[in-house]
């Protein structure tokens, strides 16, 4: 389905107006679901400081279902790390929250040691603030998408802070997913997703030896988040979709783009 025929937004939920506008997708356990004694699991799941800790646990919940074994990280933990530490995960994923708090706890030197990972052939996975994140954020962003900065959705502009939006994706039927304060990913990537105003809202690409999909929406948002709002598309559909980012995160694979 082309961006000029998708649907507009189709419900959106106002709330408080906070000072700074940085996405507003806390911090629990370093467990995670733990490979066989003696193993790395092949994800490492951010939950620092910055990150919503509802959406951590969404990605757990996820994540576990799917049978995925990973293991969670914790800003200072993470800033402990080495490169090679790092690369010893097949896969970085940040979640939403606070991109400025995300990228502002974490050292420059480890900001450095996640592209440097990245580039040497380990894979990210970033949503919503993970996205902004990714961009040459000057909060101490990554810079993985070749120089560019991203900018907030169109709808943030209107004033609209969280809102179903349907999102067209290459070979797919459209999916209704939940947005707050995500960006719009223009400049970087092949688009496997967009907004209804067709901007990129999920794209993916190579940073070195690395493999790096990005996306503005929240498909992982679970039953409780839609509270008050009109989705077309499923939960399970949308979670499903969500599980279907992280195994290609995980595994190098390309999304069907445009």
């Amino acid at each position: 389905m082309s961006a000029a025929t998708g649907h507009v937004i189709l419900t959106t939920v106002f709330v408080a107006v906070i000072s700074t506008a940085f996405t507003a997708c806390g911090t629990i356990g370093d467990e995670g679901r733990m490979p066989d004694p003696g193993k790395i699991a092949p994800i490492l799941l951010f939950n620092g400081t910055g990150t919503s800790s509802e959406d951590v646990a969404a990605l757990e919940s996820i994540l576990s279902s799917e049978l995925m074994d990973y293991s969670t990280v914790s800003s200072s933990k993470l800033n402990g790390m080495s490169e090679s530490q790092i690369r010893e995960y097949r896969l970085l994923i940040v979640p939403g929250g606070n991109f400025e708090q995300i990228g502002n706890s974490l050292s420059s030197s480890t900001t450095a040691n996640i592209r440097n990972a990245v580039q040497n052939g380990s894979n990210y996975l970033g949503i919503c603030a993970g996205a902004f994140f990714a961009g040459k954020s000057p909060y101490n962003g990554l810079n993985l998408a070749s120089g560019a900065r991203f900018g907030f959705y169109a709808a943030e502009a209107q004033g609209i802070r969280k809102a179903v939006v349907t999102i067209s994706t290459a070979g797919e039927t459209t999916l209704d997913q939940y947005w707050e304060d995500g960006p719009q990913l223009t400049g970087w990537g092949t688009v496997a997703g967009k907004y209804p105003d067709g901007t990129p809202a999920i794209v993916e690409g190579t940073f070195g030896n690395g493999w790096v999909i990005l996306t503005g929406v929240h498909p992982e948002a679970p039953a409780s988040w839609r509270r008050g709002m009109d989705f077309r598309t499923p939960v399970n559909e949308d979670r499903a979709y969500a599980a279907a980012l992280i195994r290609a995160a995980l595994n190098r694979e390309s999304l069907p783009h445009y």
